[in-house]
């Protein structure tokens, strides 16, 4: 770290009642006061690209970067972020990551970018096994890279990009589709042989566009889903879009599907607050067919409605600093966590950005395991971070 980025963080521990030399922070973090980089000046440097990282300390990934003490709330005092597996010649570990509380497992898709996910190839899911990374962090090892199974899924999965569950046992796939083959969602079980069911592939007879992310309602059971273009725009769909951008309810007891909220450039992550009672949408907009700087990069808040569970009372809840709202996560105590170009960037219940789990490449999505402990995804690696914050998601 230089003289400039010390006198930063020596300036924002004092301004918060520290000193650089306390032992106050948890290890593996560092705070940024705000105010510290309000007026960048005349001669300052400035971002002018999307997928820019912002670290004006210059700390070297990974680590916990700290913009309110509130985040503190989240850290043990031991904290860590370790990568757990990696493959620096495969994108094996990109979306729909699922926690199987039963297994102590973590399920996950590859990149679905080309060429892993093209118009002739699917991706793949594989899993980790969260006992194994526990004996391996107890062990002290300096590099630690657990076993990656592949599991061996049939046809009827083709292009998995969202994921959530264990929803009635099984994971709970958004696929995009392949070609002509529709985007589904599909039920896939987690153990031996893997058989699959579709629970959905239309709308009244017309095909979704590219399903990207899922969630169970909390209470009512319902799935919901964003549905945007993007399997077209990475040319893995033959087929031209036949319904505008929008987020979808499907009732699984009654097969209804019904459209909840739609202007959206490119619907993307999806998550449940308050019980249910508040629905947050990510759009990724400006990484649409051309990337545009003034398109949302916006996690978006609704009210839900208890009986037509509708999205209604649009508002803003934030707007990310660094590449895209990506895959949401929310915890019982109501902090927002999504995936971002440089990590996982966490903002309060009320949308004030508190800290990122600082990983320095993009992270597309991540899952609370237990003890703990929170997975995410980087592409070619996986890193475990640990932290004091619970799933709100309900199993089934």
């Amino acid at each position: 770290m230089n003289l400039h980025a010390l006198w930063i963080v020596a300036l924002a521990f004092a301004q918060h009642g520290l000193t650089a030399s306390t032992s106050a922070l948890p290890s593996q973090s560092v705070l940024v006061e705000p105010l510290s980089f309000a007026v960048l000046g005349a001669n300052g440097t400035f971002r002018s690209q999307p997928r820019a990282l912002f670290n004006p300390t210059n700390t070297t990934p990974p680590f916990f970067q700290i913009f309110d003490e509130s985040f503190l709330d989240l850290l043990p005092q031991q904290a860590f972020i370790k990568q757990v597996a990696a493959n620096a010649t495969f994108p094996f570990a990109f979306e729909a990551p699922i926690f199987d509380p039963s297994t102590n497992e973590v399920f996950f898709a590859s990149s679905v970018s080309p060429p892993e996910s093209s118009l002739n190839h699917t991706n793949r899911i594989s899993k980790i096994s969260m006992t194994q990374v526990e004996q391996a962090l107890k062990s002290g090892e300096a590099n630690i890279n657990v076993p990656v199974t592949t599991l061996d899924l049939p046809a009827t999965v083709q292009i998995t990009n969202g994921g959530t569950g264990p929803f009635k046992g099984s994971l709970l796939l958004a696929t995009r589709g392949r070609g002509s083959l529709p985007s589904s969602l599909v039920l896939a079980n987690p153990r031996s042989p893997f058989n699959t069911t579709v629970l959905v592939d239309n709308f009244f007879g017309r095909q979704f566009n590219s399903m990207n992310d899922v969630k169970v309602h909390p209470h009512s059971g319902r799935i919901f889903f964003t549905d945007p273009g993007l399997g077209f725009i990475a040319g893995q769909k033959t087929t031209p879009p036949e319904l505008p951008a929008q987020v979808y309810s499907f009732n699984p007891a009654t097969g209804l599907v019904q459209t909840v909220a739609d202007q959206f450039v490119i619907p993307n992550g999806i998550a449940f607050g308050d019980g249910g009672k508040i629905a947050f949408i990510g759009d990724a907009g400006v990484f649409a067919a051309v990337t545009d700087q003034t398109q949302p990069a916006t996690i978006y808040a609704y009210d839900v409605d208890p009986e037509s569970f509708t999205f209604s009372n649009r508002r803003i809840f934030a707007f990310v600093d660094s590449g895209i709202p990506d895959g949401i996560q929310v915890d019982t105590e109501g902090n927002v966590f999504a995936g971002t170009a440089d990590g996982v960037t966490v903002w309060n219940k009320n949308g004030v950005l508190i800290g990122k789990i600082f990983i320095g490449e993009n992270v597309a999505n991540m899952a609370f395991a237990e003890g703990g402990r929170l997975v995410i995804l980087a592409n070619t690696s996986i890193f475990v971070a640990s932290v004091k914050a619970t799933s709100n998601l309900v199993v089934s």
